[in-house]
């Protein structure tokens, strides 16, 4: 042989890429995807914070809503409703 290297165009892509992946993970450069953890954490508490305090308010709303109702059901010329 002459030592002229015959290789498939494909073999050569894949060689080239997974060099490319290799010096990739050696730079640190993968400290990407820990940053999106701590994002998808941080959405999910935020998600569940506004869940509780979402819950909290329907829960007040409904105590008042039933409040109200009780009032005017109950309502007539002589009596007044208290809080």
């Amino acid at each position: 042989m002459n030592g002229i290297r015959n290789s498939h165009p494909a073999v050569d892509f894949l060689v080239v890429f997974l060099q490319g992946r290799v010096q990739r993970a050696r730079s640190g450069e993968l400290d990407r995807g820990a940053s999106a953890v701590e994002w998808v954490i941080i959405s999910a508490v935020v998600v569940a914070i506004v869940g509780v305090v979402a819950a909290i308010i329907n829960s007040a709303l409904s105590t008042g809503a039933k409040k109200v109702g009780d009032c005017i059901a109950g309502a007539d010329a002589s009596s007044t409703c208290k809080k």
